[in-house]
């Protein structure tokens, strides 16, 4: 029996922070044809900034402003009673446009390159609503997202510490995490953005199950791993040696790990961080649980640095994100590498695309 046809899935690629490298990225990344093979993009952005942007990188692009199918909030904020009830050619683009859908009702306004402000913040936040609106109504098959300036978030006055709040947010999703792919090593974080001073008392054996869990579950449904194998790292040094460096390890991680195993999911440890990763690199486990955002950022930005790719799990939509931050010491200088963001839009084209295999 021959195998359903699928067609490229529509992804939405949010502009970012525009005074970083987000839409320098972009353009470039685009540029790729090995991009329009896998996936339909459309930039979800202030369609001056990426005029002046193509003219700024010479780009062979021009840009094709498309119109946003969404005609109603109460539409935007309901998922698609039916995948096959919404249009599955949006947006058309024909070689050489940039299909730009500009969700600002009000002009962006002059703002500094490689500097945070109100303005930038709050554009970029006006893009990611819009592209999880389109995913939520099935106008999109997910969305890829260029970086954002925190600071420049809440100048604009969202207190989000990143990405991953704001999206769990829009999308009402109660349980969430951040997973960082690259090279062999995938990386499911119990806390991230906060003082590690802030860690221990943030640690509890409900975070840290559900952290496993949901490593658990992305290993099986976006990545096909049928039994993946987990290995859960300690906090402390020599993961506590025994209480003798800390207690987070048998107060905490432990009982977590044995509640996971008796949910059917092969979790091992605490295991020492210092010999962790590498034995996942080696193979040995399928995926690490870290603590902190360092512990689990230092080994993976040192064998993948600017290929890692940033998956949002436990979304009711498909995110992927680049493994870097706005840039603002090269925004403008044509330096920006475009590497993660290509690996951003293959990934999410590709777990959009075994998502509508499964479908068929």
């Amino acid at each position: 029996m021959s195998r359903p046809i699928t067609p490229r899935p529509a992804l939405a690629i949010t502009m970012g922070d525009p005074a970083g490298i987000g839409p320098e990225v972009i353009v470039k990344a685009l540029a790729s044809p090995a991009v329009w093979r896998v996936c339909r993009p459309v930039v979800i952005g202030s369609v001056p900034v990426f005029r002046r942007e193509l003219r700024r990188l010479r780009s062979e692009f021009t840009v094709t402003p498309v119109t946003n199918p969404l005609t109603d909030d109460a539409d935007a904020a309901q998922p698609a009673a039916s995948p096959t009830a919404r249009p599955t050619t949006w947006p058309a683009a024909r070689r050489g446009q940039l299909p730009v859908c500009d969700p600002l009702t009000t002009p962006l306004g002059r703002f500094r390159r490689g500097h945070s402000a109100r303005g930038p913040g709050a554009a970029s936040v006006a893009c990611i609503h819009a592209a999880v609106h389109l995913a939520r109504a099935g106008h999109v098959a997910g969305m890829v997202t260029a970086p954002i300036n925190k600071e420049a978030i809440h100048l604009a006055g969202y207190a989000y510490p990143g990405h991953t709040e704001l999206l769990a947010d829009l999308t009402k999703a109660k349980q969430v995490g951040m997973m960082l792919t690259g090279g062999p090593l995938k990386i499911l974080f119990v806390t991230t953005h906060q003082s590690l001073r802030s860690v221990p008392g943030a640690l509890t054996a409900a975070r840290v199950f559900r952290s496993i869990r949901l490593a658990h579950h992305a290993l099986r449904s976006s990545f096909g791993v049928a039994r993946p194998r987990i290995g859960v790292a300690g906090l402390n040094p020599h993961a506590g040696e025994h209480g003798l460096f800390g207690h987070e390890e048998r107060a905490v991680i432990a009982p977590a790990v044995r509640r996971a195993a008796r949910a059917g999911i092969r979790a091992t440890g605490p295991l020492p961080a210092d010999t962790l990763f590498g034995a996942a690199a080696r193979g040995t486990y399928d995926a690490v649980v870290a603590m902190y955002h360092d512990q689990g950022l230092i080994p993976l930005k040192t064998v993948a640095f600017g290929r890692c790719v940033n998956l949002t799990v436990g979304l009711p939509i498909i995110r992927t994100s680049v493994d870097h931050g706005t840039a603002y010491d090269i925004a403008g200088k044509t330096q920006a590498d475009p590497t993660s963001l290509l690996e951003a839009i293959k990934l999410a084209a590709r777990l959009a695309g075994g998502k509508n295999r499964r479908q068929a």
